[in-house]
Protein backbone atom coordinates (compact mmCIF):
# COMPACT_ATOMS: atom_id res chain seq x y z
CA UNK A 1 0.00 0.00 0.00
CA UNK A 2 1.25 3.41 -0.32
CA UNK A 3 0.14 7.02 1.58
CA UNK A 4 1.18 10.52 -0.97
CA UNK A 5 2.34 12.61 1.91
CA UNK A 6 2.78 16.51 0.71
CA UNK A 7 5.54 18.29 2.93
CA UNK A 8 5.72 22.29 3.85
CA UNK A 9 7.46 22.88 0.73
CA UNK A 10 4.59 21.54 -1.56
CA UNK A 11 6.23 18.68 -2.64
CA UNK A 12 4.68 15.44 -2.80
CA UNK A 13 5.92 12.08 -1.95
CA UNK A 14 4.69 8.29 -2.50
CA UNK A 15 5.85 6.06 0.56
CA UNK A 16 5.02 2.48 0.89
CA UNK A 17 3.38 1.59 4.15
CA UNK A 18 2.51 -1.43 5.28
CA UNK A 19 -1.00 -2.24 6.91
CA UNK A 20 -1.35 -1.61 10.53
CA UNK A 21 1.27 1.04 11.39
CA UNK A 22 0.63 4.46 12.04
CA UNK A 23 0.77 7.30 9.21
CA UNK A 24 3.23 9.31 10.96
CA UNK A 25 5.34 6.31 11.28
CA UNK A 26 5.68 5.95 7.61
CA UNK A 27 6.18 9.73 7.24
CA UNK A 28 8.70 9.79 9.76
CA UNK A 29 10.71 6.06 8.91
CA UNK A 30 10.65 7.54 4.95
CA UNK A 31 12.67 10.68 6.47
CA UNK A 32 9.93 13.39 5.38
CA UNK A 33 10.65 15.69 8.24
CA UNK A 34 8.04 15.30 10.86
CA UNK A 35 8.58 16.32 13.99
CA UNK A 36 6.28 13.71 15.75
CA UNK A 37 7.91 14.35 19.44
CA UNK A 38 5.81 11.93 21.31
CA UNK A 39 6.45 9.30 19.19
CA UNK A 40 2.62 8.47 18.61
CA UNK A 41 1.22 8.37 22.00
CA UNK A 42 -1.16 11.05 21.39
CA UNK A 43 0.71 13.43 24.04
CA UNK A 44 1.64 16.33 21.69
CA UNK A 45 0.18 17.93 18.00
CA UNK A 46 3.53 17.85 16.60
CA UNK A 47 1.95 15.01 13.86
CA UNK A 48 -0.37 17.05 12.60
CA UNK A 49 -1.50 16.60 9.10
CA UNK A 50 -4.49 18.00 6.54
CA UNK A 51 -6.54 15.16 5.36
CA UNK A 52 -7.07 15.21 1.66
CA UNK A 53 -11.38 15.89 1.65
CA UNK A 54 -11.80 13.16 -0.74
CA UNK A 55 -10.56 10.79 2.04
CA UNK A 56 -11.62 12.25 5.14
CA UNK A 57 -14.79 10.54 5.39
CA UNK A 58 -13.33 7.19 5.23
CA UNK A 59 -11.20 7.59 8.25
CA UNK A 60 -12.76 6.70 11.87
CA UNK A 61 -13.89 9.38 13.71
CA UNK A 62 -11.18 11.03 15.99
CA UNK A 63 -11.35 10.25 19.79
CA UNK A 64 -11.30 12.65 22.46
CA UNK A 65 -7.96 12.81 23.55
CA UNK A 66 -6.81 13.18 19.49
CA UNK A 67 -9.35 16.44 19.77
CA UNK A 68 -7.96 17.61 22.85
CA UNK A 69 -4.20 17.44 21.39
CA UNK A 70 -5.88 19.02 18.41
CA UNK A 71 -6.66 22.10 20.10
CA UNK A 72 -3.33 22.74 21.00
CA UNK A 73 -1.95 23.00 17.04
CA UNK A 74 -1.69 25.66 15.16
CA UNK A 75 -3.74 25.62 11.89
CA UNK A 76 -6.45 23.36 12.59
CA UNK A 77 -8.89 23.04 10.22
CA UNK A 78 -12.24 20.70 9.71
CA UNK A 79 -9.43 18.01 7.45
CA UNK A 80 -7.07 18.27 10.84
CA UNK A 81 -5.94 15.13 12.78
CA UNK A 82 -3.22 13.53 14.02
CA UNK A 83 -1.18 11.43 11.80
CA UNK A 84 -0.40 9.10 15.12
CA UNK A 85 -3.82 7.92 15.21
CA UNK A 86 -4.59 7.47 11.83
CA UNK A 87 -3.82 3.64 11.06
CA UNK A 88 -2.60 2.02 7.87
CA UNK A 89 -4.48 -0.64 5.75
CA UNK A 90 -5.08 -1.77 2.43
CA UNK A 91 -8.59 0.28 2.51
CA UNK A 92 -6.47 3.27 2.71
CA UNK A 93 -4.26 2.83 -0.14
CA UNK A 94 -3.58 5.87 -1.59
CA UNK A 95 -4.12 7.71 1.17
CA UNK A 96 -2.91 11.68 0.94
CA UNK A 97 -2.05 14.01 3.75
CA UNK A 98 -0.33 17.42 3.95
CA UNK A 99 2.01 17.80 7.02
CA UNK A 100 0.24 20.89 9.01
CA UNK A 101 2.18 24.40 10.45
CA UNK A 102 4.21 23.19 13.50
CA UNK A 103 4.71 19.49 12.32
CA UNK A 104 8.39 20.09 10.65
CA UNK A 105 11.31 19.11 11.76
CA UNK A 106 13.31 22.49 12.25
CA UNK A 107 16.31 22.70 9.81
CA UNK A 108 19.62 21.83 12.34
CA UNK A 109 21.99 24.74 11.28
CA UNK A 110 25.00 24.17 9.00
CA UNK A 111 28.17 24.18 10.69
CA UNK A 112 29.16 27.22 9.27
CA UNK A 113 26.02 28.75 10.61
CA UNK A 114 26.58 27.96 14.41
CA UNK A 115 28.35 29.54 16.62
Amino acid sequence: MHVFVVDRRGREHRLEAESGWRVMEVIRDWGIGIRAECGGACACATCHVYVDENWAARLPAPEADELDRLDEAPGVGPLSRLSCQILTSDALDGLRVTLAPGSEVEREPAESEAA
